[in-house]
C-alpha cells in the first residue's frame, strides 16, 4: 500500500500534461493544507476534483529545513507518517532522504502508474519527454533517459 504525500510541483507539472489523474495510482494521497493554499493561489487544478484525496495539517516548525513551506509542510507530514513524498524539489528530495524520507517526483508517478497497469509504455515515455517540453519543470535529458530506461528495465 502506498501512501504518498504531494508538495505542489508534482500536481501543477502533471496537470499542465493533462495527467493528474495519474496521482490516482497510489493507493492513499495527502495533500497538506498549505500546498492546497499554495495551489489555490494560482488556480487550483479542476481535474484534482476527480482524484481522491485527503486534505492534512502539518506541523511545519518540527522540521529546520530551507524549502518553502508547501514542501516543508509535505516533507514534515511524509517524515511522521512514514509515507512516500512526491516533489519534482531537488532541495526538497535532498531533504527527504536526509530524513530518510523516500521522495519519487513526477516522472516517478508516471512509471508507477505503468507499473500498475494505468498507461502502456508508450504512454508513459511520452508524458515522461513531455514533461521536459511541456511543462514548468526544468528537466535535463538525462533526467528523462533515466526514466526511459526505468520504463525498459520493467517487463
Amino acid at each position: 500500500m502506498i501512501v504518498a504525500i504531494a508538495d505542489t510541483g508534482p500536481i501543477i507539472h502533471l496537470d499542465e500534461i493533462d495527467a493528474l489523474q495519474l496521482l490516482s495510482v497510489v493507493d492513499t494521497l495527502l495533500i497538506p493544507q498549505t500546498v492546497y493554499e499554495e495551489l489555490n493561489v494560482g488556480t487550483v487544478p479542476p481535474t484534482l476534483n476527480d482524484i481522491e484525496y485527503q486534505l492534512v495539517e502539518a506541523d511545519a516548525n518540527r522540521l529546520t529545513v530551507d524549502l518553502d513551506p508547501g514542501e516543508t509542510a509535505a516533507l514534515s507530514v511524509a517524515s511522521e507518517q512514514s509515507a512516500v513524498l512526491l516533489t519534482d524539489d531537488l532541495a526538497a528530495r535532498d531533504a527527504a532522504e536526509s530524513l530518510e524520507v523516500e521522495v519519487h517526483g513526477s516522472i516517478g508517478v508516471i512509471v508507477l502508474a505503468y507499473t500498475r497497469d494505468e498507461i502502456t509504455k508508450l504512454k508513459a515515455g511520452d508524458l515522461i519527454r513531455a514533461l521536459q517540453t511541456e511543462t514548468s519543470l526544468f528537466i535535463t535529458d538525462a533526467v528523462v533517459e533515466r526514466g526511459i530506461s526505468l520504463l525498459n528495465q520493467i517487463s
